[in-house]
């Protein structure tokens, strides 16, 4: 049998950072950025650690 491959849109969307935490982008950033403040949009602009229930959903589908 083949090989089963990625998810490409969960590849480009998530990312394992260097101690195996899986990382995403805050939501809320593409547009209406002239209303939010400095801080959020500061904040908004790093990226969230996944919780463990989502973080092993991602994992499964980065495996296939």
């Amino acid at each position: 049998m083949p090989k089963i491959k990625t998810r490409r849109g969960i590849r480009r969307r998530f990312k394992i950072s260097g101690s195996g935490k899986v990382m995403a982008y805050h939501s809320g950033t593409i547009h209406f950025m002239r209303r939010k403040r400095a801080n959020r949009k500061r904040r908004l602009s790093q990226k969230q650690v996944l919780s463990p229930a989502d973080a092993a959903k991602v994992r499964k589908m980065l495996a296939k």
